[in-house]
């Protein structure tokens, strides 16, 4: 690399840093795992590119080896990682979904989508949602993937994420729920899992944890730079003047937060002004006792990941009658 490419412009750390040639050098989820079959959870998986034409954004989608001519609940998931790390090859993910396939037996869409700084967050919101018309486009078993058309359940369709994966679940069921009868996307339910909400003021105990509030103001500012308030509605869903909770696009929600995470309380705060919205779903929250945020990405073999992985196996697989 030249000397002038090595001109640090400026650094989001631990995430990226920014020379001043553009380049952008991320430093946590680089790895990358190719799709196939994992023997391990009896799982196979593909990618899928050319959806948002000329760009970088792509699907991973996880079957089970043996579901034969089932179809199977469908679950989209939206990676997290600050907007602007990770994608569904890095391991951390695949390895993820995987166990999430092998254990909910569902069919899986893992969605990269293009991120900051290269690309505004209003890019990645942008990005879901075609994916999201690229997958609904299968809901009469004639589009153009073969995965999706003969084992995706388009009664049992799931949104999902962790962190700001999980704010983009959020912000896309907000679309379904707009109200534009040419949308053609139904949603059963959504799984926000250590949501990244937040908001100009304190609420909670966000107070005690100054070095994690610190990191956590900064991160709306650096992705979204054209409106850097942490009170847009995007991010804090209850904010004052944000569109009402009770169009949110889908019969039921799933919230899960972690006792040591900063951000449990705008998950609770999430939960409680959702059930007093008028929304005519069902909600409910689980919190797992002595854990911080995304721990089950880390170690998918302890028993409180395990408890997680069955309550959302349980949610994606209850009888529909229950969603009423």
């Amino acid at each position: 690399m030249a000397t002038s490419n090595l001109e640090l412009d400026y650094e989001f750390l631990p995430y990226l840093k920014v020379y001043k040639n553009g380049h952008v050098e991320r430093l946590l989820g680089i790895d990358a795992i190719p799709p196939g079959i994992d023997s391990q959870f009896g799982v196979s998986s593909k990618d899928i590119s050319n959806i948002v034409p000329n760009s970088e954004v792509y699907v991973r989608i996880y079957l089970p080896i043996n579901c034969k001519n089932k179809t199977l609940p469908l679950v989209i998931y939206f990676h997290g990682g600050g907007f602007c790390m990770f994608t569904p090859s890095s391991s951390l993910y695949h390895n993820y979904l995987n166990t999430l396939v092998s254990e909910s037996r569902v069919i899986a869409i893992s969605v990269h989508y293009r991120r900051p700084p290269e690309h505004p967050v209003h890019v990645a919101y942008e990005d879901s949602w075609q994916v999201l018309q690229w997958v609904f486009a299968h809901c009469n078993g004639d589009g153009p993937e073969p995965w999706v058309n003969a084992h995706a359940n388009f009664t049992r369709v799931f949104l999902t994420g962790d962190s700001a994966g999980a704010n983009i679940a959020h912000n896309m069921a907000m679309n379904v729920g707009s109200g534009d009868p040419e949308l053609m996307v139904d949603i059963l339910g959504v799984a926000l899992i250590h949501p990244y909400f937040w908001g100009s003021d304190p609420i909670g105990s966000e107070g005690l944890y100054p070095d994690k509030k610190a990191g956590v103001d900064r991160m709306w500012s650096f992705v979204c730079p054209s409106n850097p308030d942490n009170d847009d509605p995007r991010v804090n869903p209850i904010a004052k003047g944000a569109p009402g909770l009770m169009s949110l696009g889908c019969r039921r929600v799933l919230i899960c937060v972690a006792e040591k995470d900063i951000l449990k309380d705008r998950g609770r705060a999430y939960y409680e002004a959702l059930g007093q919205s008028g929304w005519m779903g069902v909600v409910e929250i689980h919190e797992t006792q002595g854990e911080d945020h995304v721990f089950h990405l880390h170690d998918l073999d302890s028993q409180k990941s395990k408890d997680l992985m069955k309550n959302l196996a349980h949610f994606f697989n209850r009888e529909r009658t229950h969603f009423l």
